[in-house]
């Protein structure tokens, strides 16, 4: 089995604490976000444990925490988000300094098992694709070395989301209207950029349009990565119970909705700002579920 932590919430930011005392338990509970009363104990043991695949725009807090979770037994993996977006996108998530310093460190710490998520690239007045192409070449350079895969995605506006930025329109953040020609010349720019800082880009469930230009689809939770570090077989599968154009390997995510307290404008895990704050006033990092 595969855990992912988490595509509901930034556990290595803002829930270390709680993790690890989890992994020392040997489990923790998991309340289905679709029914309350519906709650599944998940094994933590790393005899039960393939490997940990971390999601995180801010890992600095788990960092210290990687001796102990290595000593009991697991496995690893981030999928670091970093991008070098406007505090008006990103009010409140690491600047692109503290990111870059925080992602090699945590390189160097665990070769070959961090992955770069450009993730979501978010087309505005004020952040157009051009914008992209310099912020991304930027942060290309400094991370040259430190990671060999891009992940990339172009957001998808959701109802909650287009409503949050519509209310920036006024600011210049409006979404642009959506161009395929526009956005596949990006890809291949991205694409070109990257492959000279010796990185693969693949696209986040968007497969449909880059395929064709030889972009390939990723698989986030890739079980060809995960094996190549571990040296064991994990399952290959299509997990079912995401998007359909996701090709993640199955996991079982425990982390839970509306308790990330970064506060981005276009966070589809998020429905309520002041919700996750309270969610996150009321936690207790010693108990089994978040």
């Amino acid at each position: 089995m595969i855990i992912s932590a988490s595509r509901r919430t930034d556990i290595p930011a803002f829930y270390a604490r709680w993790l690890l005392t989890r992994l020392r338990a040997g489990f923790c509970e998991v309340i289905n976000p679709f029914n309350a009363a519906q709650v599944s104990r998940v094994s933590l043991a790393p005899e039960d444990v393939s490997a940990i695949v971390f999601w995180t725009r801010d890992p600095r807090p788990l960092a210290p925490r990687l001796p102990e979770i290595l000593s009991l037994g697991h496995e690893p993996f981030f999928l670091m988000t970093l991008l070098d977006n406007p505090r008006a996108l990103d009010p409140k998530g690491p600047d692109a300094a503290t990111g870059l310093a925080a992602f090699a460190a945590l390189a160097g710490a665990l070769p070959g098992r961090v992955a770069w998520r450009y993730d979501p690239i978010v087309l505005t007045e004020k952040t157009p694709a051009d914008w992209h192409r310099a912020a991304f070449a930027r942060l290309a350079a400094r991370l040259a070395g430190h990671t060999d895969r891009v992940i990339v995605s172009f957001l998808e506006p959701y109802r909650k989301i287009a409503g949050r930025l519509r209310g920036l329109a006024g600011e210049g953040y409006g979404l642009l209207p959506p161009d395929a020609d526009a956005a596949l010349a990006l890809l291949l720019d991205l694409k070109d950029m990257a492959a000279s800082h010796g990185m693969t880009l693949s696209t986040c469930c968007q497969p449909e349009i880059f395929q064709a230009a030889g972009i390939p689809a990723s698989r986030c939770i890739d079980p060809a990565w995960i094996e190549r570090q571990i040296g064991r077989a994990v399952p290959v599968a299509k997990d079912p119970h995401q998007r359909p154009r996701c090709g993640c390997a199955p996991s079982k995510d425990i982390g839970a909705y509306d308790r990330c307290l970064f506060g981005c404008r276009y966070c589809y895990a998020t429905t309520s700002f002041a919700r996750a704050a309270a969610n996150f006033a009321a936690h207790d990092s010693a108990g089994a579920s978040l």
